[in-house]
């Protein structure tokens, strides 16, 4: 292989990596996920073990340098961190992210040694899918752009309530291996049939419900008071924000559920526990209505503070936070590199993190299933409260994310947990974009972004267990063992 040509490939899959972003939300060119992927394996069968992980670092730069560059907008324009520390922070976290395909590439390619067969190209796509599971959870995970979530509105999604987010990947990057081998004629025959395999089962089981709705319709508002992040804590504003969302609120008639968005009230439960909610509580239960709301709440015995969310007008009931954002709600290692953080001007919080089992929160007489912002994104935690809760309910704060990519992936992402768990979703935003989304991932009412808005509707409560809520990746990541264990024995066989 000539200079010219190493160039030219890198900049292929470099380019394929930042297109594959195009699949995602909110685009939604879904099949782009498929090709983007087949650019990548089919380079890597050319490879030796250093131009794999040169090439799977390349993708990975294009792919998380596109679809995560809205990390230097919450750092910068909301983190009010210099430009150059900014800067920095996100290139580091984008390197950081690109070494899981440049590690996979290199590691693959000294295991398997064969550039021939189905069998390196089923590596490369259980390889794949099981960097993105280990992604999900090592150093507290970041399971952002899992090529599962780019399916929502693909054929494939059908495989969500079977096998989760890792199950609609694995089908993605099975495809991608096998439209490599129908292409580079090798073993085209068995290729084409296991690609007929794959989408013919996802056309079968997309038919199939997995729960079943509950008696009771529940008519529902989403408040988005749409509070520019720069104002929101000023205490001068505190007033002005309850009175919008009272307003917003009770500008409604016959609704059952109110979900208000995380910290929209911006001040400790304690310091409104006598004066703002007692009237709003009073409100509500004149109105007939049931109101969620983020909320900070403070511990004044030994002053931890947590990110939580409350029930106001029935039984009131908490959920504190359990999966804390590093370097935004809490500070990892602070004994170690705290003052090194501090230097960089990188701002952090104490926040602290709720119990593993916690009680769900009930409302209008059924266990809600809640989270708050980044949570979302762990498909784990939210069937942890599965089949229990009949409801599903994600508040957050999309305003951190500016005019940028993140609100809609993060969307997406919500409307992924509703396929995988069989449970409608309440996605209340301080921004936008907040949405009903149906029990099959179908959004049915949503807001504009960056407006004052109530969204309302109905929804069914569910219950039952799907295949993924009962036996959660298991299934997935052993399916990923048998596709690579006969990769890397044969290829070392080979050799």
């Amino acid at each position: 292989m000539t200079g010219t040509d190493s160039r030219i490939n890198g900049l292929a899959v470099l380019f394929a990596g930042a297109l594959a972003v195009t699949a995602f939300a909110p685009y939604g060119w879904y099949p782009v996920a498929i090709l983007s992927l087949a650019v990548l394996f089919n380079q890597w069968l050319l490879d030796t073990p250093r131009q794999a992980l040169l090439h799977g670092a390349l993708f990975g730069l294009g792919y998380f340098g596109v679809g995560v560059s809205w990390v230097f907008v919450s750092v910068y324009v909301y983190g009010q961190v210099p430009v150059a520390a900014a800067i920095l922070v996100t290139l580091l976290f984008v390197a950081v992210l690109s070494l899981y395909p440049a590690l996979l590439g290199y590691f693959l390619k000294r295991m398997t040694v064969a550039s021939t067969g189905l069998l390196p190209l089923l590596a490369f796509a259980a390889g794949w899918i099981a960097t993105e599971w280990l992604r999900g959870w090592l150093f507290t995970g970041f399971p952002w752009l899992t090529i599962g979530s780019s399916q929502v509105d693909s054929l494939l999604s059908a495989y969500a309530p079977l096998a989760g987010v890792y199950g609609v990947g694995l089908a993605v990057a099975l495809s991608a291996a096998l439209l490599v081998a129908v292409l580079r004629n090798q073993q085209r025959l068995p290729g084409l049939f296991f690609l007929l395999v794959i989408w013919g089962g996802a056309i079968f089981i997309s038919g199939l419900e997995w729960t079943s709705p509950m008696k009771d319709r529940l008519q529902v508002a989403l408040v988005q008071g749409n509070i520019a992040q720069d104002e929101k804590w000023l205490p001068e504003n505190i007033q002005k924000t309850l009175t919008s969302y009272m307003e917003l609120t009770f500008s409604q008639q016959d609704i059952d559920l109110v979900v208000w968005p995380e910290t929209a009230i911006p001040a400790f439960y304690h310091q409104v526990e006598d004066s703002f909610i007692p009237a709003l509580e009073s409100r509500l239960q004149e109105s007939g209505m049931t109101l969620l709301t983020g909320i900070p709440v403070l511990d004044k015995r030994d002053w931890e503070y947590s990110n939580a969310v409350t029930s106001i007008g029935g039984e009131r009931m908490f959920y504190y936070k359990r999966h804390l954002v590093p370097f935004g709600e809490y500070l990892p290692l602070r004994n170690i590199i705290g003052t090194t953080l501090d230097a960089l001007a990188v701002p952090n919080a104490d926040f602290t993190r709720g119990n593993n089992v916690q009680n769900l929160i009930e409302v209008t007489g059924y266990p809600v299933g809640t989270s708050i912002c980044f949570e979302v994104a762990f498909s784990e935690e939210i069937v942890a409260d599965l089949p229990q809760a009949a409801l599903l309910v994600n508040v957050s704060n999309d305003a951190w994310f500016g005019d940028s990519l993140a609100p809609h992936q993060h969307l997406e992402m919500a409307r992924l947990r509703t396929m995988e768990t069989g449970r409608p979703m309440l996605r209340a935003t301080n921004t936008g974009i907040s949405a009903i989304i149906d029990y099959d991932g179908a959004v049915l009412a949503r807001s504009a972004q960056f407006e004052a808005a109530v969204v309302t509707g109905s929804i069914v409560p569910r219950q039952g267990a799907t295949p993924y809520v009962r036996f959660g990746n298991a299934p997935v990541i052993i399916l990923c063992s048998i596709f690579l264990l006969p990769g890397l024995l044969g290829g070392r066989l080979r050799s």
